[in-house]
């Protein structure tokens, strides 16, 4: 990250410190991340919470300007709860923090809204600038995260007879998950098992040469139009 984060925001009271919430079920991680923002001289964390309920119930009245998310939470997941704040809070701010660089979790906060996505290995120093950024405007990323970003895309598209190499129950299980539907909500419509839905997915992911339900969904929508 080599933003110029020199001139610090402001709120929208224009005041500050910088208001953060945290969203961690790990008591110790919790603690640890919540005294590492307070240690920093324009940031207080206002708010932390242990799942995704609590952070549902207490986040919008602490009004922060930034989020940091977990993703593995228990009950609702760290995906799920940032789409929901993201339709309470439209101009807060939401970091994704967490030790799983996965290609699937990725692309999924990132459309559920997430602005930007750490792993907790970041060093304190990166934290703050990652802060500061994504208030600039900035999408903070992890090096390596990023960089599976920017690989996703380069892959080249399959044509169209890449797409009819499915199978109909392939392409017709493909058609709802290019919808965004869940893998619950496909096999229900299909009057499929959640493992059997899990088991298609693998192998069209394997015929499409992807490695998430994203990638699937954008390469198919691209191969219907060829």
């Amino acid at each position: 990250m080599k933003r110029n984060t020199s001139v610090i925001p402001t709120t929208s009271a224009g005041c500050l410190p910088l208001r953060v919430a945290l969203v961690e079920d790990e008591q110790k991680i919790r603690e640890s991340w919540s005294r590492l923002i307070d240690s920093f001289p324009d940031f207080k964390c206002v708010c932390a919470c242990e799942s995704a309920e609590e952070a549902l119930r207490l986040v919008p009245a602490a009004q922060p300007d930034v989020i940091l998310m977990d993703v593995l939470l228990p009950g609702i997941s760290g995906i799920e709860c940032t789409m929901r704040l993201k339709e309470l809070l439209p101009q807060t701010q939401t970091i994704i923090l967490t030790a799983l660089d996965d290609d699937e979790l990725i692309f999924r906060a990132l459309e559920a809204g997430a602005d930007g996505y750490l792993l907790k290995r970041t060093k304190p120093a990166d934290m703050r600038a990652a802060l500061l950024d994504v208030l600039h405007g900035g999408a903070p990323m992890t090096s390596a995260i990023a960089r599976r970003v920017v690989q996703s895309f380069r892959r080249p598209l399959p044509n169209r007879q890449d797409a009819l190499g499915l199978s109909p129950r392939e392409e017709e299980l493909l058609e709802f998950l290019s919808k965004g539907y869940s893998n619950k909500e496909i096999a229900d419509k299909i009057q499929l098992s959640f493992e059997t839905v899990r088991s298609y997915l693998k192998r069209i992911y394997e015929k499409m040469h992807v490695r998430s339900r994203t990638e699937a969904a954008v390469r198919y929508l691209n191969s219907k139009s060829v």
